[in-house]
């Protein structure tokens, strides 16, 4: 079978990941600064964690979810992927700016609600990008170094934020990052390039690709009846509640659990997430690409995995005794924080293989929509119910201790991650069938397409002899 080869030389090829991939960076930056300053934003404009929770969470989920598809049904019908990612970067770099300079909290809600309309068409079209400029057998690791957008996303908030906010105050955090954003989507709009939907299909795929598409309701119809596509959703889901729970409020628990600065907690919890979580992703990412050549199955076997071992290190990390430090010249670093880093490690496997696993999953014009479905449950479960249950149950369990309350209330996320690994291992049975039977399906595809064909050629030899 006849499998196409992408245009684009190596060096542009190379050019365009790490565009996207910085791109991503400041996307994470943009959508998570808010928590670094959750606390002086909050003591501001007098608002409990269960309204923080909900402004970084459930409201920005809501509005991304709903913009997302429109944004990938674009791209998935042949909408240069390059130009909707770059008017969505420049929308989103605004509107983080914008945040630092509102005088009201409905203004601020807005600010971050356009934060969240310009981000919607980030993530999707990359990945559908990102898994044309490299053939399948690479996808994995292709997709684990944009993927390491996050990870130092959250270092970057987290060290560097923490010290704006500590210095400048909670403003000058938003308006110093919103600022790059601009120019990298000129720089992406004029070096980068679209290498051009399915160019690494067989000829089966292209086949399917050239016949009418389906409206946008079917086609979200037909993808959520793949074999192990829902069950994939719904382990990301939770894993994405527990993640992004953690990671909105585990800097404010080391502020009120060790007594710690913004910059001091900033910069220790972000320099240990983000780069034990970066590397994560880079090892899964890599070595998945490796065994699933020999196993398909582990491309969900091992976030699985991740996500088990991921599980005693971040309720060490919470329950370890808080008087426990290291000094490091003026400094104190908790113990608690290695714990932090393994939990980082192995909870990053989750995002690149689910995310890889879609997009080996369906066919290439259903790939921006697909990772827009898994975007909308990682975005509703993860961004939008993850912080607000968090806070909802910081304030529950919060008696006299904020800092306990908050504890346990991510605890208990934590142990949610369980429901994760279920799903993702229930998914693998029907993964393996599916991708078992793509290559089968495109063959019978193709093989009705040319005896159409066919039946066509002789015909038109008929008419011409009659």
């Amino acid at each position: 079978m006849q499998v196409g080869q992408s245009s684009l030389s190596a060096g542009r090829t190379r050019l365009t990941l790490l565009l996207l991939s910085i791109i991503y960076v400041f996307s994470y930056i943009d959508r998570n600064l808010i928590a670094i300053v959750l606390e002086p934003i909050k003591l501001e404009f007098g608002v409990s964690d269960t309204i923080m929770g909900a402004v970084s969470g459930l409201a920005f989920a809501v509005l991304y979810s709903a913009v997302s598809f429109p944004l990938s049904r674009m791209a998935d019908r042949g909408t240069d992927r390059k130009n909707i990612i770059a008017v969505c970067c420049g929308l989103w770099s605004l509107a983080t700016m914008a945040s630092g300079v509102v005088t009201q909290f409905w203004q601020f809600v807005v600010a971050r609600m356009t934060v969240a309309i310009g981000e919607a068409g980030g993530t999707s079209p990359s990945i559908s990008m990102v898994s044309d400029l490299y053939p399948p057998h690479r996808r994995s690791f292709a997709i684990s170094l944009y993927m390491l957008g996050p990870h130092i996303g959250l270092l970057a908030a987290m060290a560097l934020g923490g010290w704006i906010a500590q210095e400048h105050g909670w403003r000058a955090v938003f308006i110093f990052f919103g600022i790059p954003g601009l120019l990298l989507a000129l720089l992406l709009y004029v070096f980068a390039k679209d290498p051009g939907l399915g160019v690494y299909d067989t000829d089966a795929e292209r086949n399917i690709r050239a016949q009418p598409q389906e409206n946008f309701f079917r086609a979200v119809a037909d993808i959520m009846k793949l074999k192990g596509f829902f069950l994939i959703c719904m382990g990301t889901a939770v894993a994405g509640m527990v993640g992004y729970g953690y990671a909105i409020w585990a800097p404010t628990f080391m502020v009120r659990n060790y007594d710690m600065s913004l910059s001091h907690a900033g910069l220790t919890f972000g320099i240990a997430s983000g780069v034990f979580a970066a590397t994560g992703s880079m090892f899964s990412g890599y070595y998945c690409d490796k065994l699933s050549q020999k196993d398909c199955r582990w491309q969900l076997r091992m976030p699985a995995i991740g996500v088990l071992i991921s599980i005693p290190f971040g309720l060490a990390f919470l329950l370890w005794p808080a008087g426990a430090f290291w000094q490091l010249g003026s400094l104190k670093i908790p113990h608690a924080i290695i714990f932090a880093a393994g939990f980082s490690f192995f909870n990053s496997w989750w995002p690149t293989l689910a995310f890889a696993a879609v997009s080996h999953l369906v066919n290439s014009f259903q790939r921006a929509t697909s990772i827009a479905i898994l975007s909308l449950f990682l975005t509703f479960f993860g961004a939008g119910i993850g912080p607000l249950l968090t806070g909802t149950l910081s304030d529950l369990f919060s008696v006299g201790d904020a800092g306990e309350g908050l504890k346990y209330a991510i605890a208990v996320m934590i142990a949610l991650s369980l429901f994760s690994v279920w799903f993702y291992y229930k998914a693998i049975g029907p993964y393996q069938q599916r991708i078992a039977s793509k290559v089968s399906d495109n063959d019978k595809t193709a093989q009705s397409y040319n005896n159409k064909a066919d039946c066509t050629s002789d015909n038109n030899s008929s008419t011409s002899t009659t």
